[in-house]
């Protein structure tokens, strides 16, 4: 559980009972966690004396934080705040970061950019959003060491089929980008992404602009919302349990207002690969709720029966044990929360 404060984690046996211990990096926002390669535990946190660092852990007790980061070279115009993503596969570990960009390892202890990426011929024309200019998405072919996705707000969706030697955009069929400019093709603030791995031409994407799926690897895009409880399709998170085939989102009345609509916060699932989606499960209690769930706060286990769990801006950890049939939280509060991930033993 990463928040603007430090690391906590919390563990259980049957994911009914847990065990909160923390916190650790007291005093840094802890915006992402992932595994490297070889199965050590990782974070990333930021800083207002340090700046942004990688810090690993054999047992989520203690961490050493990697002396050798991502860093952009002499590049003044372009500086490494944060990072958002850390993941692994195929052998590497990839860390998306804030200016945008990616950056790759094969020993989490020293870091190359992947400039086929980073310096992309659209560069010049790329803008932040709201929470600033960020890759924070990273998606993997399972069966392909060469292909994969990666989420740039307020950028679009990118693809790599050569192993990040070159990177296409990938935003056909979304909403929110202006004809006009001079590369159409960019320009779409995604939040978040996630794929079925079984067919990883099968991808969904919360957008600022709605919630989509692809069918082709992110050629094209198609807007699935129906039972959303909002026009706009806002939200940030999306979540998938692979087993089950279960999608899980977070959605927020707007843009403007990213607020639960009428204080109805719930977290909303979808049976039929997001052709439909409802209000899951019981334990909301009908208290008005204002939090929302920010594009790195939800995680869903891979168990068989599906485990999924949030965190929200105003410090609560959600969790459902039986696929969002039920929920529960945490009974601890946490400062804000800004990342949440599973990471099984």
């Amino acid at each position: 559980i990463g928040t603007v404060k430090g690391g906590w984690t919390a563990t259980s046996e049957d994911r009914r009972s847990w065990m909160v211990a923390g916190p650790f990096m007291k005093g840094w926002e802890v915006t992402a966690f992932g595994r490297s390669h070889a199965g050590d535990a990782l974070l990333s946190a930021v800083s207002p004396w340090y700046g942004a660092a990688i810090h690993r852990s054999p047992d989520l007790e203690t961490w050493t934080q990697i002396v050798e980061g991502p860093a952009y070279a002499e590049e003044p115009e372009r500086k490494l705040s944060r990072i958002w993503a850390l993941e692994s596969a195929h052998g590497r570990t990839y860390a998306g970061v804030a200016e945008a960009g990616l950056f790759a390892s094969d020993d989490v202890e020293s870091w190359t950019a992947v400039t086929g990426l980073n310096e992309h011929e659209t560069r010049s024309a790329w803008g932040p959003g709201a929470g600033g200019l960020m890759t924070h998405r990273l998606l993997f072919d399972p069966e392909r060491s060469d292909r994969m996705w990666c989420g740039i707000s307020a950028v679009g969706v990118f693809r790599t089929d050569d192993g990040g030697e070159t990177w296409q955009a990938k935003n056909q069929g979304v909403a929110g980008t202006d004809p006009d400019s001079e590369f159409p093709e960019i320009g779409f603030c995604v939040h978040g992404l996630t794929a079925d791995p079984d067919n990883p031409n099968r991808i969904w994407r919360q957008d600022h602009a709605g919630v989509y799926r692809s069918e082709d690897g992110g050629d094209s895009w198609e807007r699935i919302q129906n039972g959303l409880p909002n026009e706009s399709g806002f939200g940030f998170p999306v979540v998938r349990h692979h087993a089950s085939g279960a999608l899980f989102l977070a959605p927020l009345e707007s843009d403007e207002y990213r607020l639960p609509v009428g204080g109805a916060f719930g977290i909303y699932r979808s049976t039929d690969d997001g052709n439909s989606w409802h209000r899951s499960g019981d334990g909301w209690d009908g208290t008005p709720t204002y939090d929302g769930v920010l594009r790195g706060a939800m995680d869903c286990d891979q168990l068989d029966t599906p485990g999924v769990y949030y965190g929200t801006t105003g410090g609560t950890v959600g969790f459902s044990s039986d696929g969002g049939d039920s929920w529960d939280t945490l009974a601890v509060r946490f400062p804000r929360i800004s990342s949440v991930r599973v990471l099984t033993a």
